[in-house]
């Protein structure tokens, strides 16, 4: 029997038991990680650079950057740093501030991933408005909105998850730190105590959801009545590419939580956890620069004045 007070320390789950296997997970992550770093750290420094972005659009999409930054920061590293060295160990107060900060990042995401559905829906269907909706000041606000809800519902989780007794041992069927995880070692009576305060907050994320898709049936809607074809293409370009993040992070998430136990294997849920925490981080600045032509132009336009200043 164990229990939280005794605990230092948590066993991770490794990648691989061969030296060689490890050293290319090491390396693969290591790839996808500069991969992340490289294209979010571009978006966000073309778009503080080049005034013609100084848009609700692209302001943001800035903030998306930084929270896909934090969120793969939060898990890549120690993941590598244990492939490399061929441990398993995250202290306690390690694994409680991993996971901490990746669900401060992942819920800051979604809550932005709503905010920009609201900023495409009321650039296409109200557009007259759009300058009073949407001001500089009314920007900042739903930002620091995402940010503050994202810090409040990690840390209320955080707190919560690691007050429970753990009767279960030390062992994570994950690579990094997180609550259904950290739910697995509580004993029975904790777990559904953790449930009473998961519970609003999966009402909450059903809700925004639901915002999402509403928005969506608006905006298409509106496309869909524009007369000329130039301006539907012009539309879709810019809803697209937050269409298929908003898909990608949505259904990877859903997956890796609501899968079926029937098809649960350790090798499935590493590869589906691995989808849901590293692919959308790493992905997300390669789909908003391909359909997006004054994102392409801004950053062609930096790597000019980088090349020849």
């Amino acid at each position: 029997m164990f229990n939280s007070s005794s605990i230092t320390e948590f066993l991770l789950l490794a990648f691989a038991d061969t030296r060689e296997l490890q050293r290319l997970h090491f390396w693969l992550f290591l790839g996808i990680y500069l991969a992340a770093l490289l294209g979010n750290g571009l978006i966000i420094t073309t778009i503080a650079c080049d005034h013609r972005l100084h848009t609700p659009m692209y302001f943001f999409l800035l903030n998306l950057s930084l929270v896909d930054l934090g969120s793969i920061s939060a898990t890549i590293p120690k993941a590598m740093a244990n492939s490399l060295w061929d441990t398993r160990v995250i202290f306690y107060q390690g694994c409680a501030a991993q996971l901490f900060f990746f669900f401060f990042f992942m819920s800051a995401e979604y809550f932005l991933l709503n905010v920009m559905a609201y900023d495409r829906y009321v650039a296409i269907c109200k557009p007259l408005h759009y300058g009073t909706l949407l001001s500089s000041r009314a920007c900042v606000h739903m930002a620091a909105a995402a940010w503050g809800c994202g810090f409040l519902n990690s840390l209320v989780h955080t707190v919560n998850t690691f007050s429970l007794p753990l009767c279960k041992g030390n062992a994570m069927d994950q690579f990094f730190c997180e609550i259904p995880q950290i739910l697995k070692l509580s004993c029975s009576d904790a777990y559904l105590r953790e449930a009473g305060f998961i519970l609003p907050g999966v009402f909450i994320a059903f809700g925004c959801f639901v915002f999402i898709v509403l928005s969506y049936v608006q905006i298409f809607r509106a496309v869909l009545r524009i007369p000329s074809q130039q301006g539907r293409h012009k539309a879709f370009s810019t809803c697209l590419p937050h269409l298929v993040v908003v898909s990608l992070f949505v259904s990877t998430g859903l997956f890796a939580y609501l899968k079926p136990a029937s098809i649960s294997s350790p090798s499935l849920d590493l590869v589906v956890s691995v989808l849901y925490s590293v692919v959308p981080p790493a992905v997300n600045p390669l789909i908003y620069s391909m359909r997006n032509q004054e994102l392409k132009e801004a950053l062609w336009k930096l790597a000019q004045w980088t090349l020849f200043h």
